[in-house]
């Protein structure tokens, strides 16, 4: 067979069955002029890959286009150093909360009993410091209190029962037990956790130090070691992991052990902010948590996230607060903003998810059916 450019078209000729050479088939080939390009789905991928890139990327664009405006909006108090480390520092107490739900929701559980779990650490921590302990063994105490309650609500939830019933059970008990252990009070004055509250280094704020530690341990642990890429992988589908052989229900205990460190450390690091231990247990911390984690694309389904994403989240939320507060206007519009952004990202979200599909879908059809010449 003889070809050439451009591509030929191939016609076969049979011959007379009753001819002796009936088995052989000749096939000639005529030269046909080149058709029009057509379309076969490779210019998809672009376009595919944009949406992706607006959908993992686009929240820091986000954050961006807030700190323009405000820029502008706020001149010149806004865009300073000292006004970027308060900002930074509003959004700390937020990001260490949103870390440790976005850890639990990207291992496929949703720990609503952080605020709990923050209550008891801080007044079991408060509690010590009140009796002589150590400030190192305090704090040690505290983070165990976290420890255990993670290991309690992941052991009763491999059983079969919903975790958010589960947590929102551990949130009343464990916000019991702090007004027991603090004796239906606080536990003021507790100046030995300075260092890691109102103190600065270098001038920037202890609790900045603290979380970028969380979130750089955090994300390695997550993208560059063997345990962190299985849980990420139980929060997609622990079916399948299970059925390759992983143990899956130990890693949704893991995923709510470091969801409830997470939660004490937050405690501790806001009794050492006001200098109090206190024993109420606020549901406005699951709720900017649960925000900020939202705002990041964290898939609530599990499997999908990133912990930098979440932290430009909280900063998105403390950057709201602190440009409204410059213009003076009312903090509950920091709220209906931050709300509305919210639903806008959500909406967002579920267009842009659509669309990689839909074109995904679209790619593969023409890849299959595309016209032979």
């Amino acid at each position: 067979m003889t070809t050439s450019t451009p591509v030929p078209e191939q016609r076969q000729t049979d011959v007379p069955v009753d001819s002796p050479d009936a088995t052989v088939e000749t096939v000639e080939t005529v030269e046909t002029p080149a058709d029009p390009p057509i379309p076969t789905g490779h210019d998809m991928p672009r376009a595919v890959s944009m949406l992706v890139f607006l959908r993992d990327r686009g929240i820091f664009l986000l954050w961006i286009l807030l700190v323009v405006v405000f820029a502008f909006w706020c001149a010149p108090y806004f865009f300073t150093v000292s006004n970027a480390l308060l900002v930074a520092n509003a959004a700390a107490l937020t990001a260490i909360f949103a870390a440790g739900v976005g850890i639990g929701v990207m291992t496929g559980v949703l720990d609503l009993s952080l605020p709990g779990t923050a209550a008891i650490a801080a007044c079991v921590c408060g509690w010590l410091l009140k009796h002589g302990t150590p400030t190192w063994l305090a704090l040690v105490a505290g983070l165990a209190c976290g420890v255990v309650v993670g290991i309690a609500n992941g052991l009763i939830t491999i059983r079969g029962f919903n975790p958010i019933i589960v947590t929102i059970g551990s949130l009343s008990v464990l916000t019991g037990l702090a007004a027991v252990v603090a004796g239906g009070y606080t536990f003021p004055g507790l100046t030995q956790l300075t260092f890691m509250g109102t103190a600065r280094y270098f001038n920037v704020p202890a609790p900045v130090y603290i979380v970028a530690v969380v979130f750089l341990v955090g994300t390695v642990f997550l993208t560059r070691t063997r345990e962190g890429i299985r849980l990420m992988a139980v929060g997609g589908n622990a079916e399948a992991v299970r059925r390759s052989g992983i143990h899956s229900d130990r890693y949704k205990v893991l995923g709510f052990v470091i969801s409830g460190l997470l939660g004490a450390l937050g405690g501790l690091v806001t009794t050492a902010v006001v200098s109090e231990a206190n024993p109420g247990a606020s549901p406005a911390i699951i709720f900017t948590a649960l925000t900020a984690v939202a705002l990041a694309g964290v898939a609530l389904t599990g499997g999908r996230g990133s912990l930098p994403r979440v932290l430009v989240g909280a900063l998105i939320l403390a950057t709201i607060s602190n440009g409204l507060t410059i213009r003076g206007v009312q903090p509950y519009w920091a709220t209906v903003t931050t709300g509305l952004l919210l639903l806008g990202s959500l909406l967002l979200e579920r267009i842009i998810q659509s669309s990689v599909s839909n074109r995904l879908m679209a790619t593969a059809n023409l890849s299959v059916h595309q016209k032979r010449v």
